[in-house]
């Protein structure tokens, strides 16, 4: 029974919007997931993974669906390759809801606890959050993910999705409610927040009481609205604005394989690098290595006099940058280009810029690393390696329900313990203050 259940009517959905109700369900399957012990809930997370294999085309139909609109109205293709599920893309996702099965359930685990000094047993331990609402664009993927991790840590989960994504969020809820429902859990532990126009989404935004937190994944409009509008609490996934700072005591086939890897290696993703920040002292040395780099990965680099002045000869194309450019996250083939005066200059330049997202410096100096990592006020700063290990599989967590880049309750890669909070159990014996 939820802390609702005093004023709630003999029929608890009379009157009610489907938004509303289909949260008061989540709470009612949260409390009764809550206190299950681990393997009924890794029993549901298996049935999960084989029911994607089993009915992997009824899927793939459904997202065929969302993709032919996506092609009509002109998407991108970036998008529509986020958007787009194949069977071998169902497996994959299959199997990563098996390993979520595989890691340590976090309900229950004491993160501090003692005897005081008259006698009370004192323990910290993890609970579920309780209703965890997840607001996404166009990436289906996440419908499961979010699903399996929310399940995983004791949580009933309200999954909206974007309406590009709808043919292919409504296959895979029906699936995963049928999995779990015939794994003898609650099926509304796992709900798409019924209706495709904004107005779900405000709703769900304002059910503060009945869901406990909300998470929003996508881009900087999606996530300032979410944080803006809501009034149920936020934990503010962010934008990749991510930076890569080519000290002048850098080993440069280091800097270069680094840089291709964090711009290149996947285009589409938050924790790709976005800016390109050189020390003057090696920009002679490096700059036409790395743009002929860039160019061969097919990155078009917005740079600013001092970068475009080392163009000459190479194979890249350099376009002016402007003040926008600093602050863009492209999720493109293109990158933000500048030469700085140095360290501190480079750390200026990223604080006035920066999503708080992931930051690296390549550099062979422990001096310069060491004061990199100290002024750099990012969810990750990496010394010597890509931004893209900026992720929750990367980091050995196994997965991840988001990137925070806010300081309060997570920040950085969200895995199981970051979709708890905790209470204290105090035990006596007959004790009185």
């Amino acid at each position: 029974m939820t802390s609702h259940s005093a004023s709630l009517p003999l029929n608890p959905y009379d009157d009610m919007s489907p938004v509303t109700q289909a949260a008061y369900r989540a709470r009612a399957a949260a409390a009764e997931i809550a206190p299950l012990p681990r393997a009924p809930k890794d029993d549901a997370l298996l049935a999960m993974a084989d029911a994607l294999e089993v009915r992997t085309a009824e899927i793939v139909q459904a997202n065929a669906e969302d993709v032919a609109k996506a092609r009509e109205a002109g998407t991108s293709e970036s998008v529509i390759d986020r958007l787009t599920l194949t069977p071998e893309r169902v497996r994959a996702i299959a199997a990563d809801v098996r390993h979520v099965a595989a890691l340590p359930d976090p309900v229950g685990e004491v993160v501090r606890g003692s005897t005081l000094p008259n006698g009370l047993d004192l323990r910290q331990v993890r609970v579920p959050l309780g209703v965890v609402g997840i607001i996404y664009e166009a990436r289906p993927n996440v419908t499961v993910d979010a699903a399996a991790l929310c399940l995983k840590a004791g949580n009933a989960v309200l999954l909206r999705g974007s309406s590009s994504a709808y043919a292919s969020n409504t296959a895979l809820v029906r699936v995963l409610r049928d999995a779990v429902g015939g794994a003898g859990l609650p099926a509304d532990a796992v709900q798409l927040v019924p209706g495709e126009s904004r107005d779900s989404v405000r709703e769900l935004m304002r059910a503060r009481g009945l869901v406990d937190v909300l998470i929003p994944r996508g881009g900087a409009s999606l996530i300032r609205t979410v944080v803006e509008e809501s009034t149920v609490p936020v934990i503010e996934t962010g934008t990749g604005n991510c930076h890569v700072y080519v000290d002048a005591a850098a080993d440069l086939d280091m800097a270069v394989d680094i840089l291709i890897n964090s711009k290149a290696q996947r285009v589409s993703v938050c924790n790709a690098a976005e800016t390109l920040l050189v020390h003057q002292d090696i920009a002679a040395e490096f700059l036409p290595r790395a743009l002929d780099a860039l160019a061969e990965a097919g990155v078009t680099v917005h740079g600013d006099e001092r970068v475009a002045a080392y163009a000459d000869g190479s194979k890249a194309e350099v376009v002016p940058a402007t003040p926008e450019d600093w602050e863009t996250e492209y999720l493109s083939h293109d990158i933000a280009a500048a030469v700085v005066d140095s360290l501190d200059a480079a750390v200026a330049h990223i604080r006035l810029w920066t999503s708080g997202h992931t930051e690296a410096i390549v550099t062979t100096s422990q001096a310069a690393a060491r004061r990199f990592t100290q002024l750099v006020d990012s969810t990750t700063v990496a010394v010597n390696a890509s931004t893209r290990f900026t992720d929750g599989g990367e980091f050995g967590f196994g997965a991840e329900i988001g990137i925070s880049t806010q300081k309060l309750h997570a920040r950085g890669p969200m895995g199981l313990p970051e979709l708890t909070s905790t209470k204290y159990i105090v035990t006596g014996d007959g004790h009185t203050r």
